[in-house]
Parts: structure tokens; C-alpha cells; sequence
């Protein structure tokens, strides 16, 4: 894993994550993208492993469910979001940049 990746999956996971640890999972995946949703993975799989809610009447209470939100969003955004090792497209290419000229539909006179 080259340091471009590693800042993204940083980026991605938040500098708390263990350097050490992405490199052993990126040895064992081989992909930057299969890391981070591993990870987030464990982090959804942590919170859903515990209850979501816990009220103590008139000492605590205790939501987790915004931070599940939070992780499932995360989870869509890093499936979505092009990966510092995959190519932009299905044709490696890259991203094309196109443009439309707008022409009104009736002409004025």
C-alpha cells in the first residue's frame, strides 16, 4: 500500500485507525475499498451487537441510533466514491468531461 492510499483510507476511516492493521487487511484484500468497507463493517457490526437505546429513568439515556445512520451513510459513500486503486470508469479510462449546448425550442424573432 502506497501513502496515497493510506491517506485515503484514513481519510475514509478517521485517524484513529490503526496503520498497522490497514496493512495487513490490504495484503489479505488487495483493494483500498474492500478495507475501508471491512472496517466500517465491523464498526456497524459492533454497534448492532450492543442495544441502541438505553434509558435509565431520570439518570441517563443513552441513542446510538444516529451513529448507525452515520456508518451506513459512510458505507454507501465509500462504495460510491473512486478509490485511489480501481480505475474512475468500467473502461479505465478515466473521467470524460462532455458538454451540451442548450438551444431554446422556438425561435424568436
Amino acid at each position: 500500500m502506497d501513502e496515497f492510499q493510506r491517506s485515503w483510507l484514513l481519510a475514509q476511516l478517521g485517524p484513529e485507525a490503526d496503520p498497522a492493521d490497514l496493512e495487513r487487511r490490504f495484503f489479505r484484500l488487495r483493494s483500498v475499498r474492500a478495507v475501508a468497507l471491512e472496517v466500517l463493517g465491523e464498526r456497524r457490526a459492533k454497534l448492532l451487537a450492543d442495544p441502541l437505546k438505553v434509558s435509565v429513568d431520570g439518570v441517563v439515556t443513552m441513542d446510538l441510533q444516529e451513529n448507525l445512520r452515520g456508518i451506513e451513510r459512510q458505507i454507501a459513500a465509500v462504495q460510491q466514491a473512486p478509490a485511489p486503486d480501481e480505475p474512475e470508469d468500467e473502461d479505465g479510462k478515466g473521467h470524460v468531461l462532455m458538454t451540451a449546448c442548450l438551444v431554446p425550442t422556438h425561435r424568436y424573432r
